[in-house]
């Protein structure tokens, strides 16, 4: 398939066909089309509704909305069709090609709600407040006092179980209530990475509170 500078493009990629949606961004994405800035500005539109939706789902994390909340969208926008239009050449034609754009405005939402909130942070990075753990599953006040052994026997095993990493990822999200958009930007991770490492960290976490009487085994449990 000839697409990026060339006349004409065909319908399939790499073996695999195209959707004529598909086939009708890529040549009007082409350098030298004659619709590739009406073409440029409809995938801005597009992308910038992506943004809108994006940044609204997450903006309770941040206490950011009206016209703060619609200018992060619009500058998501605006850089990831500059991101776009730069590695459209990269296309493989996995997937449909609106879906692959919209992952570049995602991530640029993502980038810019990290950074946001280290420039107004709520909470230390590091910081450890263990009475809010409670809290964070939905424990009721009888049930707080009741569930003290188990917090402390958490706290000793986040402490000697867990690498550095996955200890400050725990703390960081599980504590703090740091949104993983802000931990991606402030690690510089991705959101797979960080998933994976609290992941880790709660599967030994559980297995420490099981050995120690503090949780009941699965196994038993369907025994």
């Amino acid at each position: 398939m000839a697409f990026a500078g060339h006349a004409a493009l065909d319908s399939s990629l790499g073996g695999r066909r195209l959707d004529a949606d598909t086939v009708s961004w890529l040549e009007g994405l082409d350098g030298g089309s004659p619709v590739h800035d009406a073409t440029t500005v409809r995938l801005y539109e597009l992308l910038l509704r992506v943004a809108r939706h994006e940044a609204r789902r997450r903006s309770p994390q941040l206490g950011i909305a009206g016209p703060e909340l619609d200018d992060l969208a619009h500058q998501a926008a605006a850089d990831a069709v500059v991101n776009v239009v730069a590695k459209v050449g990269e296309f493989r034609g996995e997937s449909r090609f609106t879906t692959w754009a919209c992952k570049f405005v995602i991530f640029e939402v993502s980038t810019r709600i990290g950074r946001h909130f280290w420039r107004h942070p709520t909470t230390s990075m590091d910081a450890e407040d263990w009475d809010r753990l409670p809290d964070r599953f939905g424990l009721d006040p009888v049930e707080a006092s009741e569930w003290g052994d188990l917090v402390a026997a958490l706290r000793a095993a986040v402490e000697h179980e867990l690498t550095e990493r996955q200890r400050r990822i725990f703390v960081a999200i599980v504590l703090n209530g740091v949104p993983l958009d802000a931990l991606v930007v402030e690690l510089g991770a991705n959101r797979n990475a960080i998933y994976k490492t609290l992941f880790d960290a709660r599967r030994k976490l559980r297995a420490s509170l099981v050995t120690n009487g503090y949780l009941a085994d699965d196994a038993s449990r369907r025994a």
